[in-house]
């Protein structure tokens, strides 16, 4: 069960962090943000909080944030048209676009102009005379049961300047690179970095050390004589040394003492390299941990940009990618490893997701971005029917490449 509830939670996590970037950086710029949505398909569970709705979806293959004026808004209202309007301190809050019956407190009009977009009205014959309402920039709109919230057009995507819009996109990638940075510091904080101090970190049982009782934390003064000042020291002679006996000057407790011991030979790549089943000194401080968490990250960031470009230039093939399968495959495995490869494997697909995301591929983030880089260089936009075509067949491939290497993974692991 851990390792199950495992995968649920760190996917859970990357899509939370990620889209949550989306909805800080969206709502700073006064977007209006109508849904948060962890997962796709059918609603499973939500509940609303300010203007937003917060919904937890069927389908673990994602999430969005429903920003107002980046899809066509679903209710409209035309000339001629009956609604039920509700007024509070002689603006319009509520208004009723069908069912009327059911709204018996709702005045009846016929609707003669609406502006719900920038001058905020609606304009009808009243018992003869033409009248004219002002509407609140927060009023809810009711079709077939749903309160729908108005979008004025300074609460629009759309409406936003380049820089504002491209940070709202971009905040999402960076909350995966943050959350990245996030766990690898957890993990660091809570297990140790790799110190390179001459002291004796973790004893493996049944080594040399365990059974020359050398104890962690012992500090290494000399080997064969010769002084060690780091554990790079302490590796380089060991190593050197395979099968043969080595006499370690141990400091323990403000004692010294003298230490023999015949170091295991093990084969590296055809070449014979002594070991004596130690582990490198590890630190919890905060500094260390700090830069180790900074160092991983980019570390991290580098390897995956240089797996990218072998895809690119065929020195990988498809057939090696990992899709929905094999990631929650390899997800499952860190988990049983325990928590510090479970932390730091999450952290990779983290930084994995913001990456892919930034790519300048239609449908993702990068994409997003591309078309408002030709908006800041053209000085207007690009029509937004062709840019959404664009989104659309991108979404489409993204989707049929999905099912392609989710086949290849279901072959690799179950055949």
């Amino acid at each position: 069960m851990f390792e199950v509830l495992s995968i649920i939670l760190v996917f859970g996590a990357l899509v939370f962090f990620h889209e949550l970037g989306h909805l800080v950086f969206a709502k700073r710029a006064g977007i209006l943000c109508r849904e948060f949505a962890l997962g796709m398909g059918p609603k499973l569970f939500s509940f609303k909080k300010g203007e937003t709705t917060y919904t937890l979806r069927l389908l673990p293959i994602g999430g969005f944030v429903r920003m107002a004026g980046e899809d066509p808004e679903v209710v409209k209202i035309n000339p001629g048209q009956e609604i039920g309007i509700i007024l509070e301190n002689e603006k319009i809050v509520r208004i009723i676009v069908d069912q009327l019956r059911s709204h018996p407190q709702a005045e009846v009009i016929s609707v003669e102009r609406i502006d719900l977009d920038k001058k905020l009205l609606i304009e009808a014959y009243l018992d003869g005379e033409l009248h004219r309402w002002n509407v609140h920039p927060q009023a809810m709109m009711v079709s077939h049961g749903q309160e729908i919230q108005i979008a004025p057009w300074d609460r629009q995507f759309g409406s936003k300047t380049v820089r504002q819009r491209a940070t709202a996109i971009f905040a999402g990638p960076a909350a995966n690179f943050i959350l990245a940075f996030i766990l690898l510091m957890v993990m660091a904080l809570s297990y140790g970095t790799p110190t390179n101090l001459p002291y004796l970190g973790e004893i493996s049982k049944g080594g040399p050390a365990e059974r020359a009782e050398l104890k962690e934390g012992d500090r290494i003064l000399q080997v064969n004589n010769q002084a060690v000042q780091s554990w790079q020291d302490i590796v380089t002679i060991v190593s050197q040394s395979p099968g043969q006996e080595l006499t370690f000057i141990i400091e323990r407790n403000k004692e010294q003492f003298t230490v023999p011991l015949v170091t295991d030979s093990l084969d590296v790549e055809g070449k014979a390299v002594g070991k004596i089943g130690v582990y490198p000194p590890v630190t919890k401080e905060f500094g260390p941990s700090l830069n180790y968490a900074g160092e991983t990250t980019w570390q991290f960031s580098t390897l995956i940009f240089k797996g990218l470009g072998m895809l690119v230039t065929g020195k990988v093939s498809m057939d090696e990618l990992s899709g929905p399968v094999g990631i929650f495959n390899y997800t499952y495995e860190a988990a049983e490893r325990g928590m510090a490869i479970l932390l730091k494997w999450s952290a990779i697909l983290s930084i994995n997701l913001g990456i892919i995301n930034l790519l300048p591929l239609p449908a993702l983030d990068g994409g997003r971005l591309v078309f408002l880089m030709l908006e800041a260089v053209r000085g207007r936009p690009v029509d937004p029917q062709k840019e959404g075509m664009v989104h659309f067949l991108g979404f489409a491939f993204l989707m049929l490449l999905i099912l392609v290497i989710t086949w290849n993974d279901i072959q690799r692991f179950f055949f």
